[in-house]
Formats: structure tokens, C-alpha cells, sequence
């Protein structure tokens, strides 16, 4: 069913109040902020890597507290085991069963604190919770309701003690982001109220679960030409082509990109997917998906220019001759 112009700017206004309400907590990062609600309504996970003290953590839990819902932290640490996020089952002696004692998964924003601490053993325990909504346990699945999401945070400059996550990790991240150091009228305005220390409590529930599935569904709805997928497309299949890149982006990555594009698209107001809504969000859906050659990488090439380089090299649906 098609998405009326009605339907999309009450998803605008919607969107934006979420975006009003976590800016609360997080001061002049409205963009950063942007794109991890859409990837909350698109379904998606967030990565958020960056140096210690710019508000990740703040960000995750300001999220959590706009939603009328569950929120669960976890602190990753070498010595944290799969049990300790999924959950553990137990034989309870009185009534001579088996019982599964739920683990921090089970929230509707899961915050994944310095999610690089933790040793390959319990990253791993992500991976099918991530894709799928449930974990198995003993040869039994617990589904992790809707809406779900990880947010996980780590430092790139801490590296002593911590574990690189997979590549199979990382590609279960819709959106990989940093908020970066404030501005100089931000920094001012964050001193002058140095006294509050927990900025993230002060946001309070504007938006209910049903609602974000709901939003989300909308969003689904979205219309895409065939033109746009096809660009979308191009630039997916030059990351694997492009003589930098050891692995290119996946086609998990390329849904990925497919799905996020609608939500970004109707929370402008439109009801359709413009080529813009493709390269806005290239690099910080297709960035973190690539390997780049070792070459490369030790002479400085970053994901993420290789992405920008493409994005301009390929010719949108609208400059292509007829």
C-alpha cells in the first residue's frame, strides 16, 4: 500500500519530536541523532565509535529513556561470558524443571558498552540476536520481542585489552557513527551546566513500542523506482571491484542500505526514495562493511572516502543519458 503524503508528515513530525527529545541530552549532534532513530525505526543496530568522554553512552541512554519501554546496559569486560548477556537456564529443585533465567538482551534498547573489551567468545553471543530477535538456548529459542535494539559503543584509541569485532559483527550493524567533539557554543553551553551530571535522565517517554513498530512499517511502505535500486546497487558492486577494498560490501549490506534509505526518505516528508537519500547514507551504512587491503590501510586509505569516492564516480538515475 502506497504511503500518502498524510501519513508522511505525521512520520515527520513524529520523527522529529523523537530527534527534539533526545537532543536534550545530546546538544548540537541533531544529525548523529538522526540517523541512529532511523535506525531504530528501520530495525536496525547502531555501532558508535569514538574517542572516551563525547556522550556515547549519554546518546544510548537517552534513546532508551524516549521509549516507553525496556533498557538494559551492559558493561563488556574480558571476563563476561555469553550467559551473562543472553541468559542462563537453571534447575529449579522445587518444581523439577528446567527454568531460563532471561539475560540484559532482553530489552527493547540494549546498550553495549566498549562492546570491544569483550573476548570473540561473548561478541559471538550477539550474532544470532542481532539477525534473527531471539536467542537458543540449549536447543531452545526465546524471541526477544519488538522493537529491539543494540547500541553499542567503542573507543578506537584504547586498544590495550580489547578484541576487534568480527567482520560477521560488524556487518549486523545497520549504522556505524561518532559524535565527535561539540562545537565551541555547545562545549560553553555544556559548562555553564557542568553541575547536572546525568543530562540522559532527563529525558522522559514521548513514544510508546507499538508506535515505533508502527513507524517503522510505514516506512516500509515507501516508495523506491527501479532507477534508484539500481544506483544503489552500482555502488555496492564498486566497493568490490574498487582496487582498495580486500572485501566488499555484502548483500546483507545492500538491503541494509535498501531498507534505511525509506526511513530517511519519509522522515523528510517524502513518500518517495530520492537518489540524495542513497548517497546521504552510503557511508554510514557501507563504511564499517569493508576490508581494506593491507596495503591500503597501513599508506592511511579510509573506508569511508573510498565510499565518498564511489558515491561521486557513479552518476545518479537523474544525469544518466537517455
Amino acid at each position: 500500500m502506497a504511503v500518502t503524503q498524510e501519513q508522511a508528515d505525521w512520520f515527520t513530525d513524529a520523527f522529529n519530536k523523537l530527534v527534539g527529545n533526545v537532543d536534550q541530552a545530546i546538544l548540537g549532534k541533531k544529525d548523529i541523532i538522526r540517523l541512529v532513530i532511523a535506525a531504530l525505526l528501520t530495525g536496525g543496530h547502531v555501532l558508535l565509535e569514538d574517542f572516551p568522554g563525547t556522550g556515547k553512552t549519554v546518546l544510548a541512554k537517552a534513546l532508551a529513556n524516549t521509549l516507553h519501554g525496556t533498557s538494559s546496559r551492559v558493561q563488556f569486560t574480558p571476563d563476561l561470558l555469553p550467559s551473562d548477556v543472553t541468559g542462563v537456564t537453571i534447575f529449579d529443585q522445587g518444581k523439577g524443571i528446567f527454568e531460563f533465567h532471561k539475560g540484559p538482551i532482553f530489552a527493547s534498547i540494549v546498550l553495549a558498552d566498549e562492546i570491544n573489551r569483550a573476548s570473540p567468545k561473548t561478541q559471538s553471543a550477539l550474532l544470532e540476536v542481532m539477525e534473527e530477535g531471539r536467542v537458543t538456548i540449549d536447543g531452545v529459542s526465546h524471541d526477544v520481542g519488538a522493537p529491539f535494539m543494540v547500541i553499542a559503543t567503542q573507543n578506537p584509541v584504547e586498544q590495550a585489552g580489547t578484541y576487534s569485532l568480527p567482520e560477521a559483527q560488524l556487518d549486523r550493524f545497520l549504522i556505524k557513527t561518532s559524535l565527535g567533539y561539540p562545537d565551541r557554543d555547545t562545549s560553553i553551553a555544556l559548562l555553564l551546566d557542568a553541575q547536572n551530571r546525568s543530562r540522559a535522565s532527563a529525558v522522559t517517554p514521548i513514544v510508546t513500542a507499538d508506535m515505533i513498530l508502527t513507524m517503522g512499517a510505514l516506512a516500509s511502505e515507501v516508495f523506491v523506482d527501479q532507477s534508484v535500486i539500481e544506483y544503489l546497487n552500482d555502488i555496492v558492486a564498486a566497493t568490490r571491484d574498487d582496487k582498495h577494498v580486500a572485501l566488499g560490501v555484502s548483500m546483507r549490506g545492500a538491503l541494509a542500505l535498501a531498507r534505511a534509505v525509506k526511513t530517511w526518505a519519509i522522515s523528510q516528508g517524502r513518500t518517495y526514495v530520492t537518489p540524495d537519500d542513497v548517497r546521504e547514507l552510503a557511508v554510514p551504512v557501507l563504511a564499517h562493511r569493508l576490508i581494506v587491503d593491507p596495503e591500503s590501510d597501513f599508506a592511511g586509505v579510509k573506508a569511508e572516502e573510498i565510499i565518498s569516492r564511489i558515491v561521486v564516480t557513479i552518476e545518479p538515475p537523474a544525469y544518466r543519458a537517455a
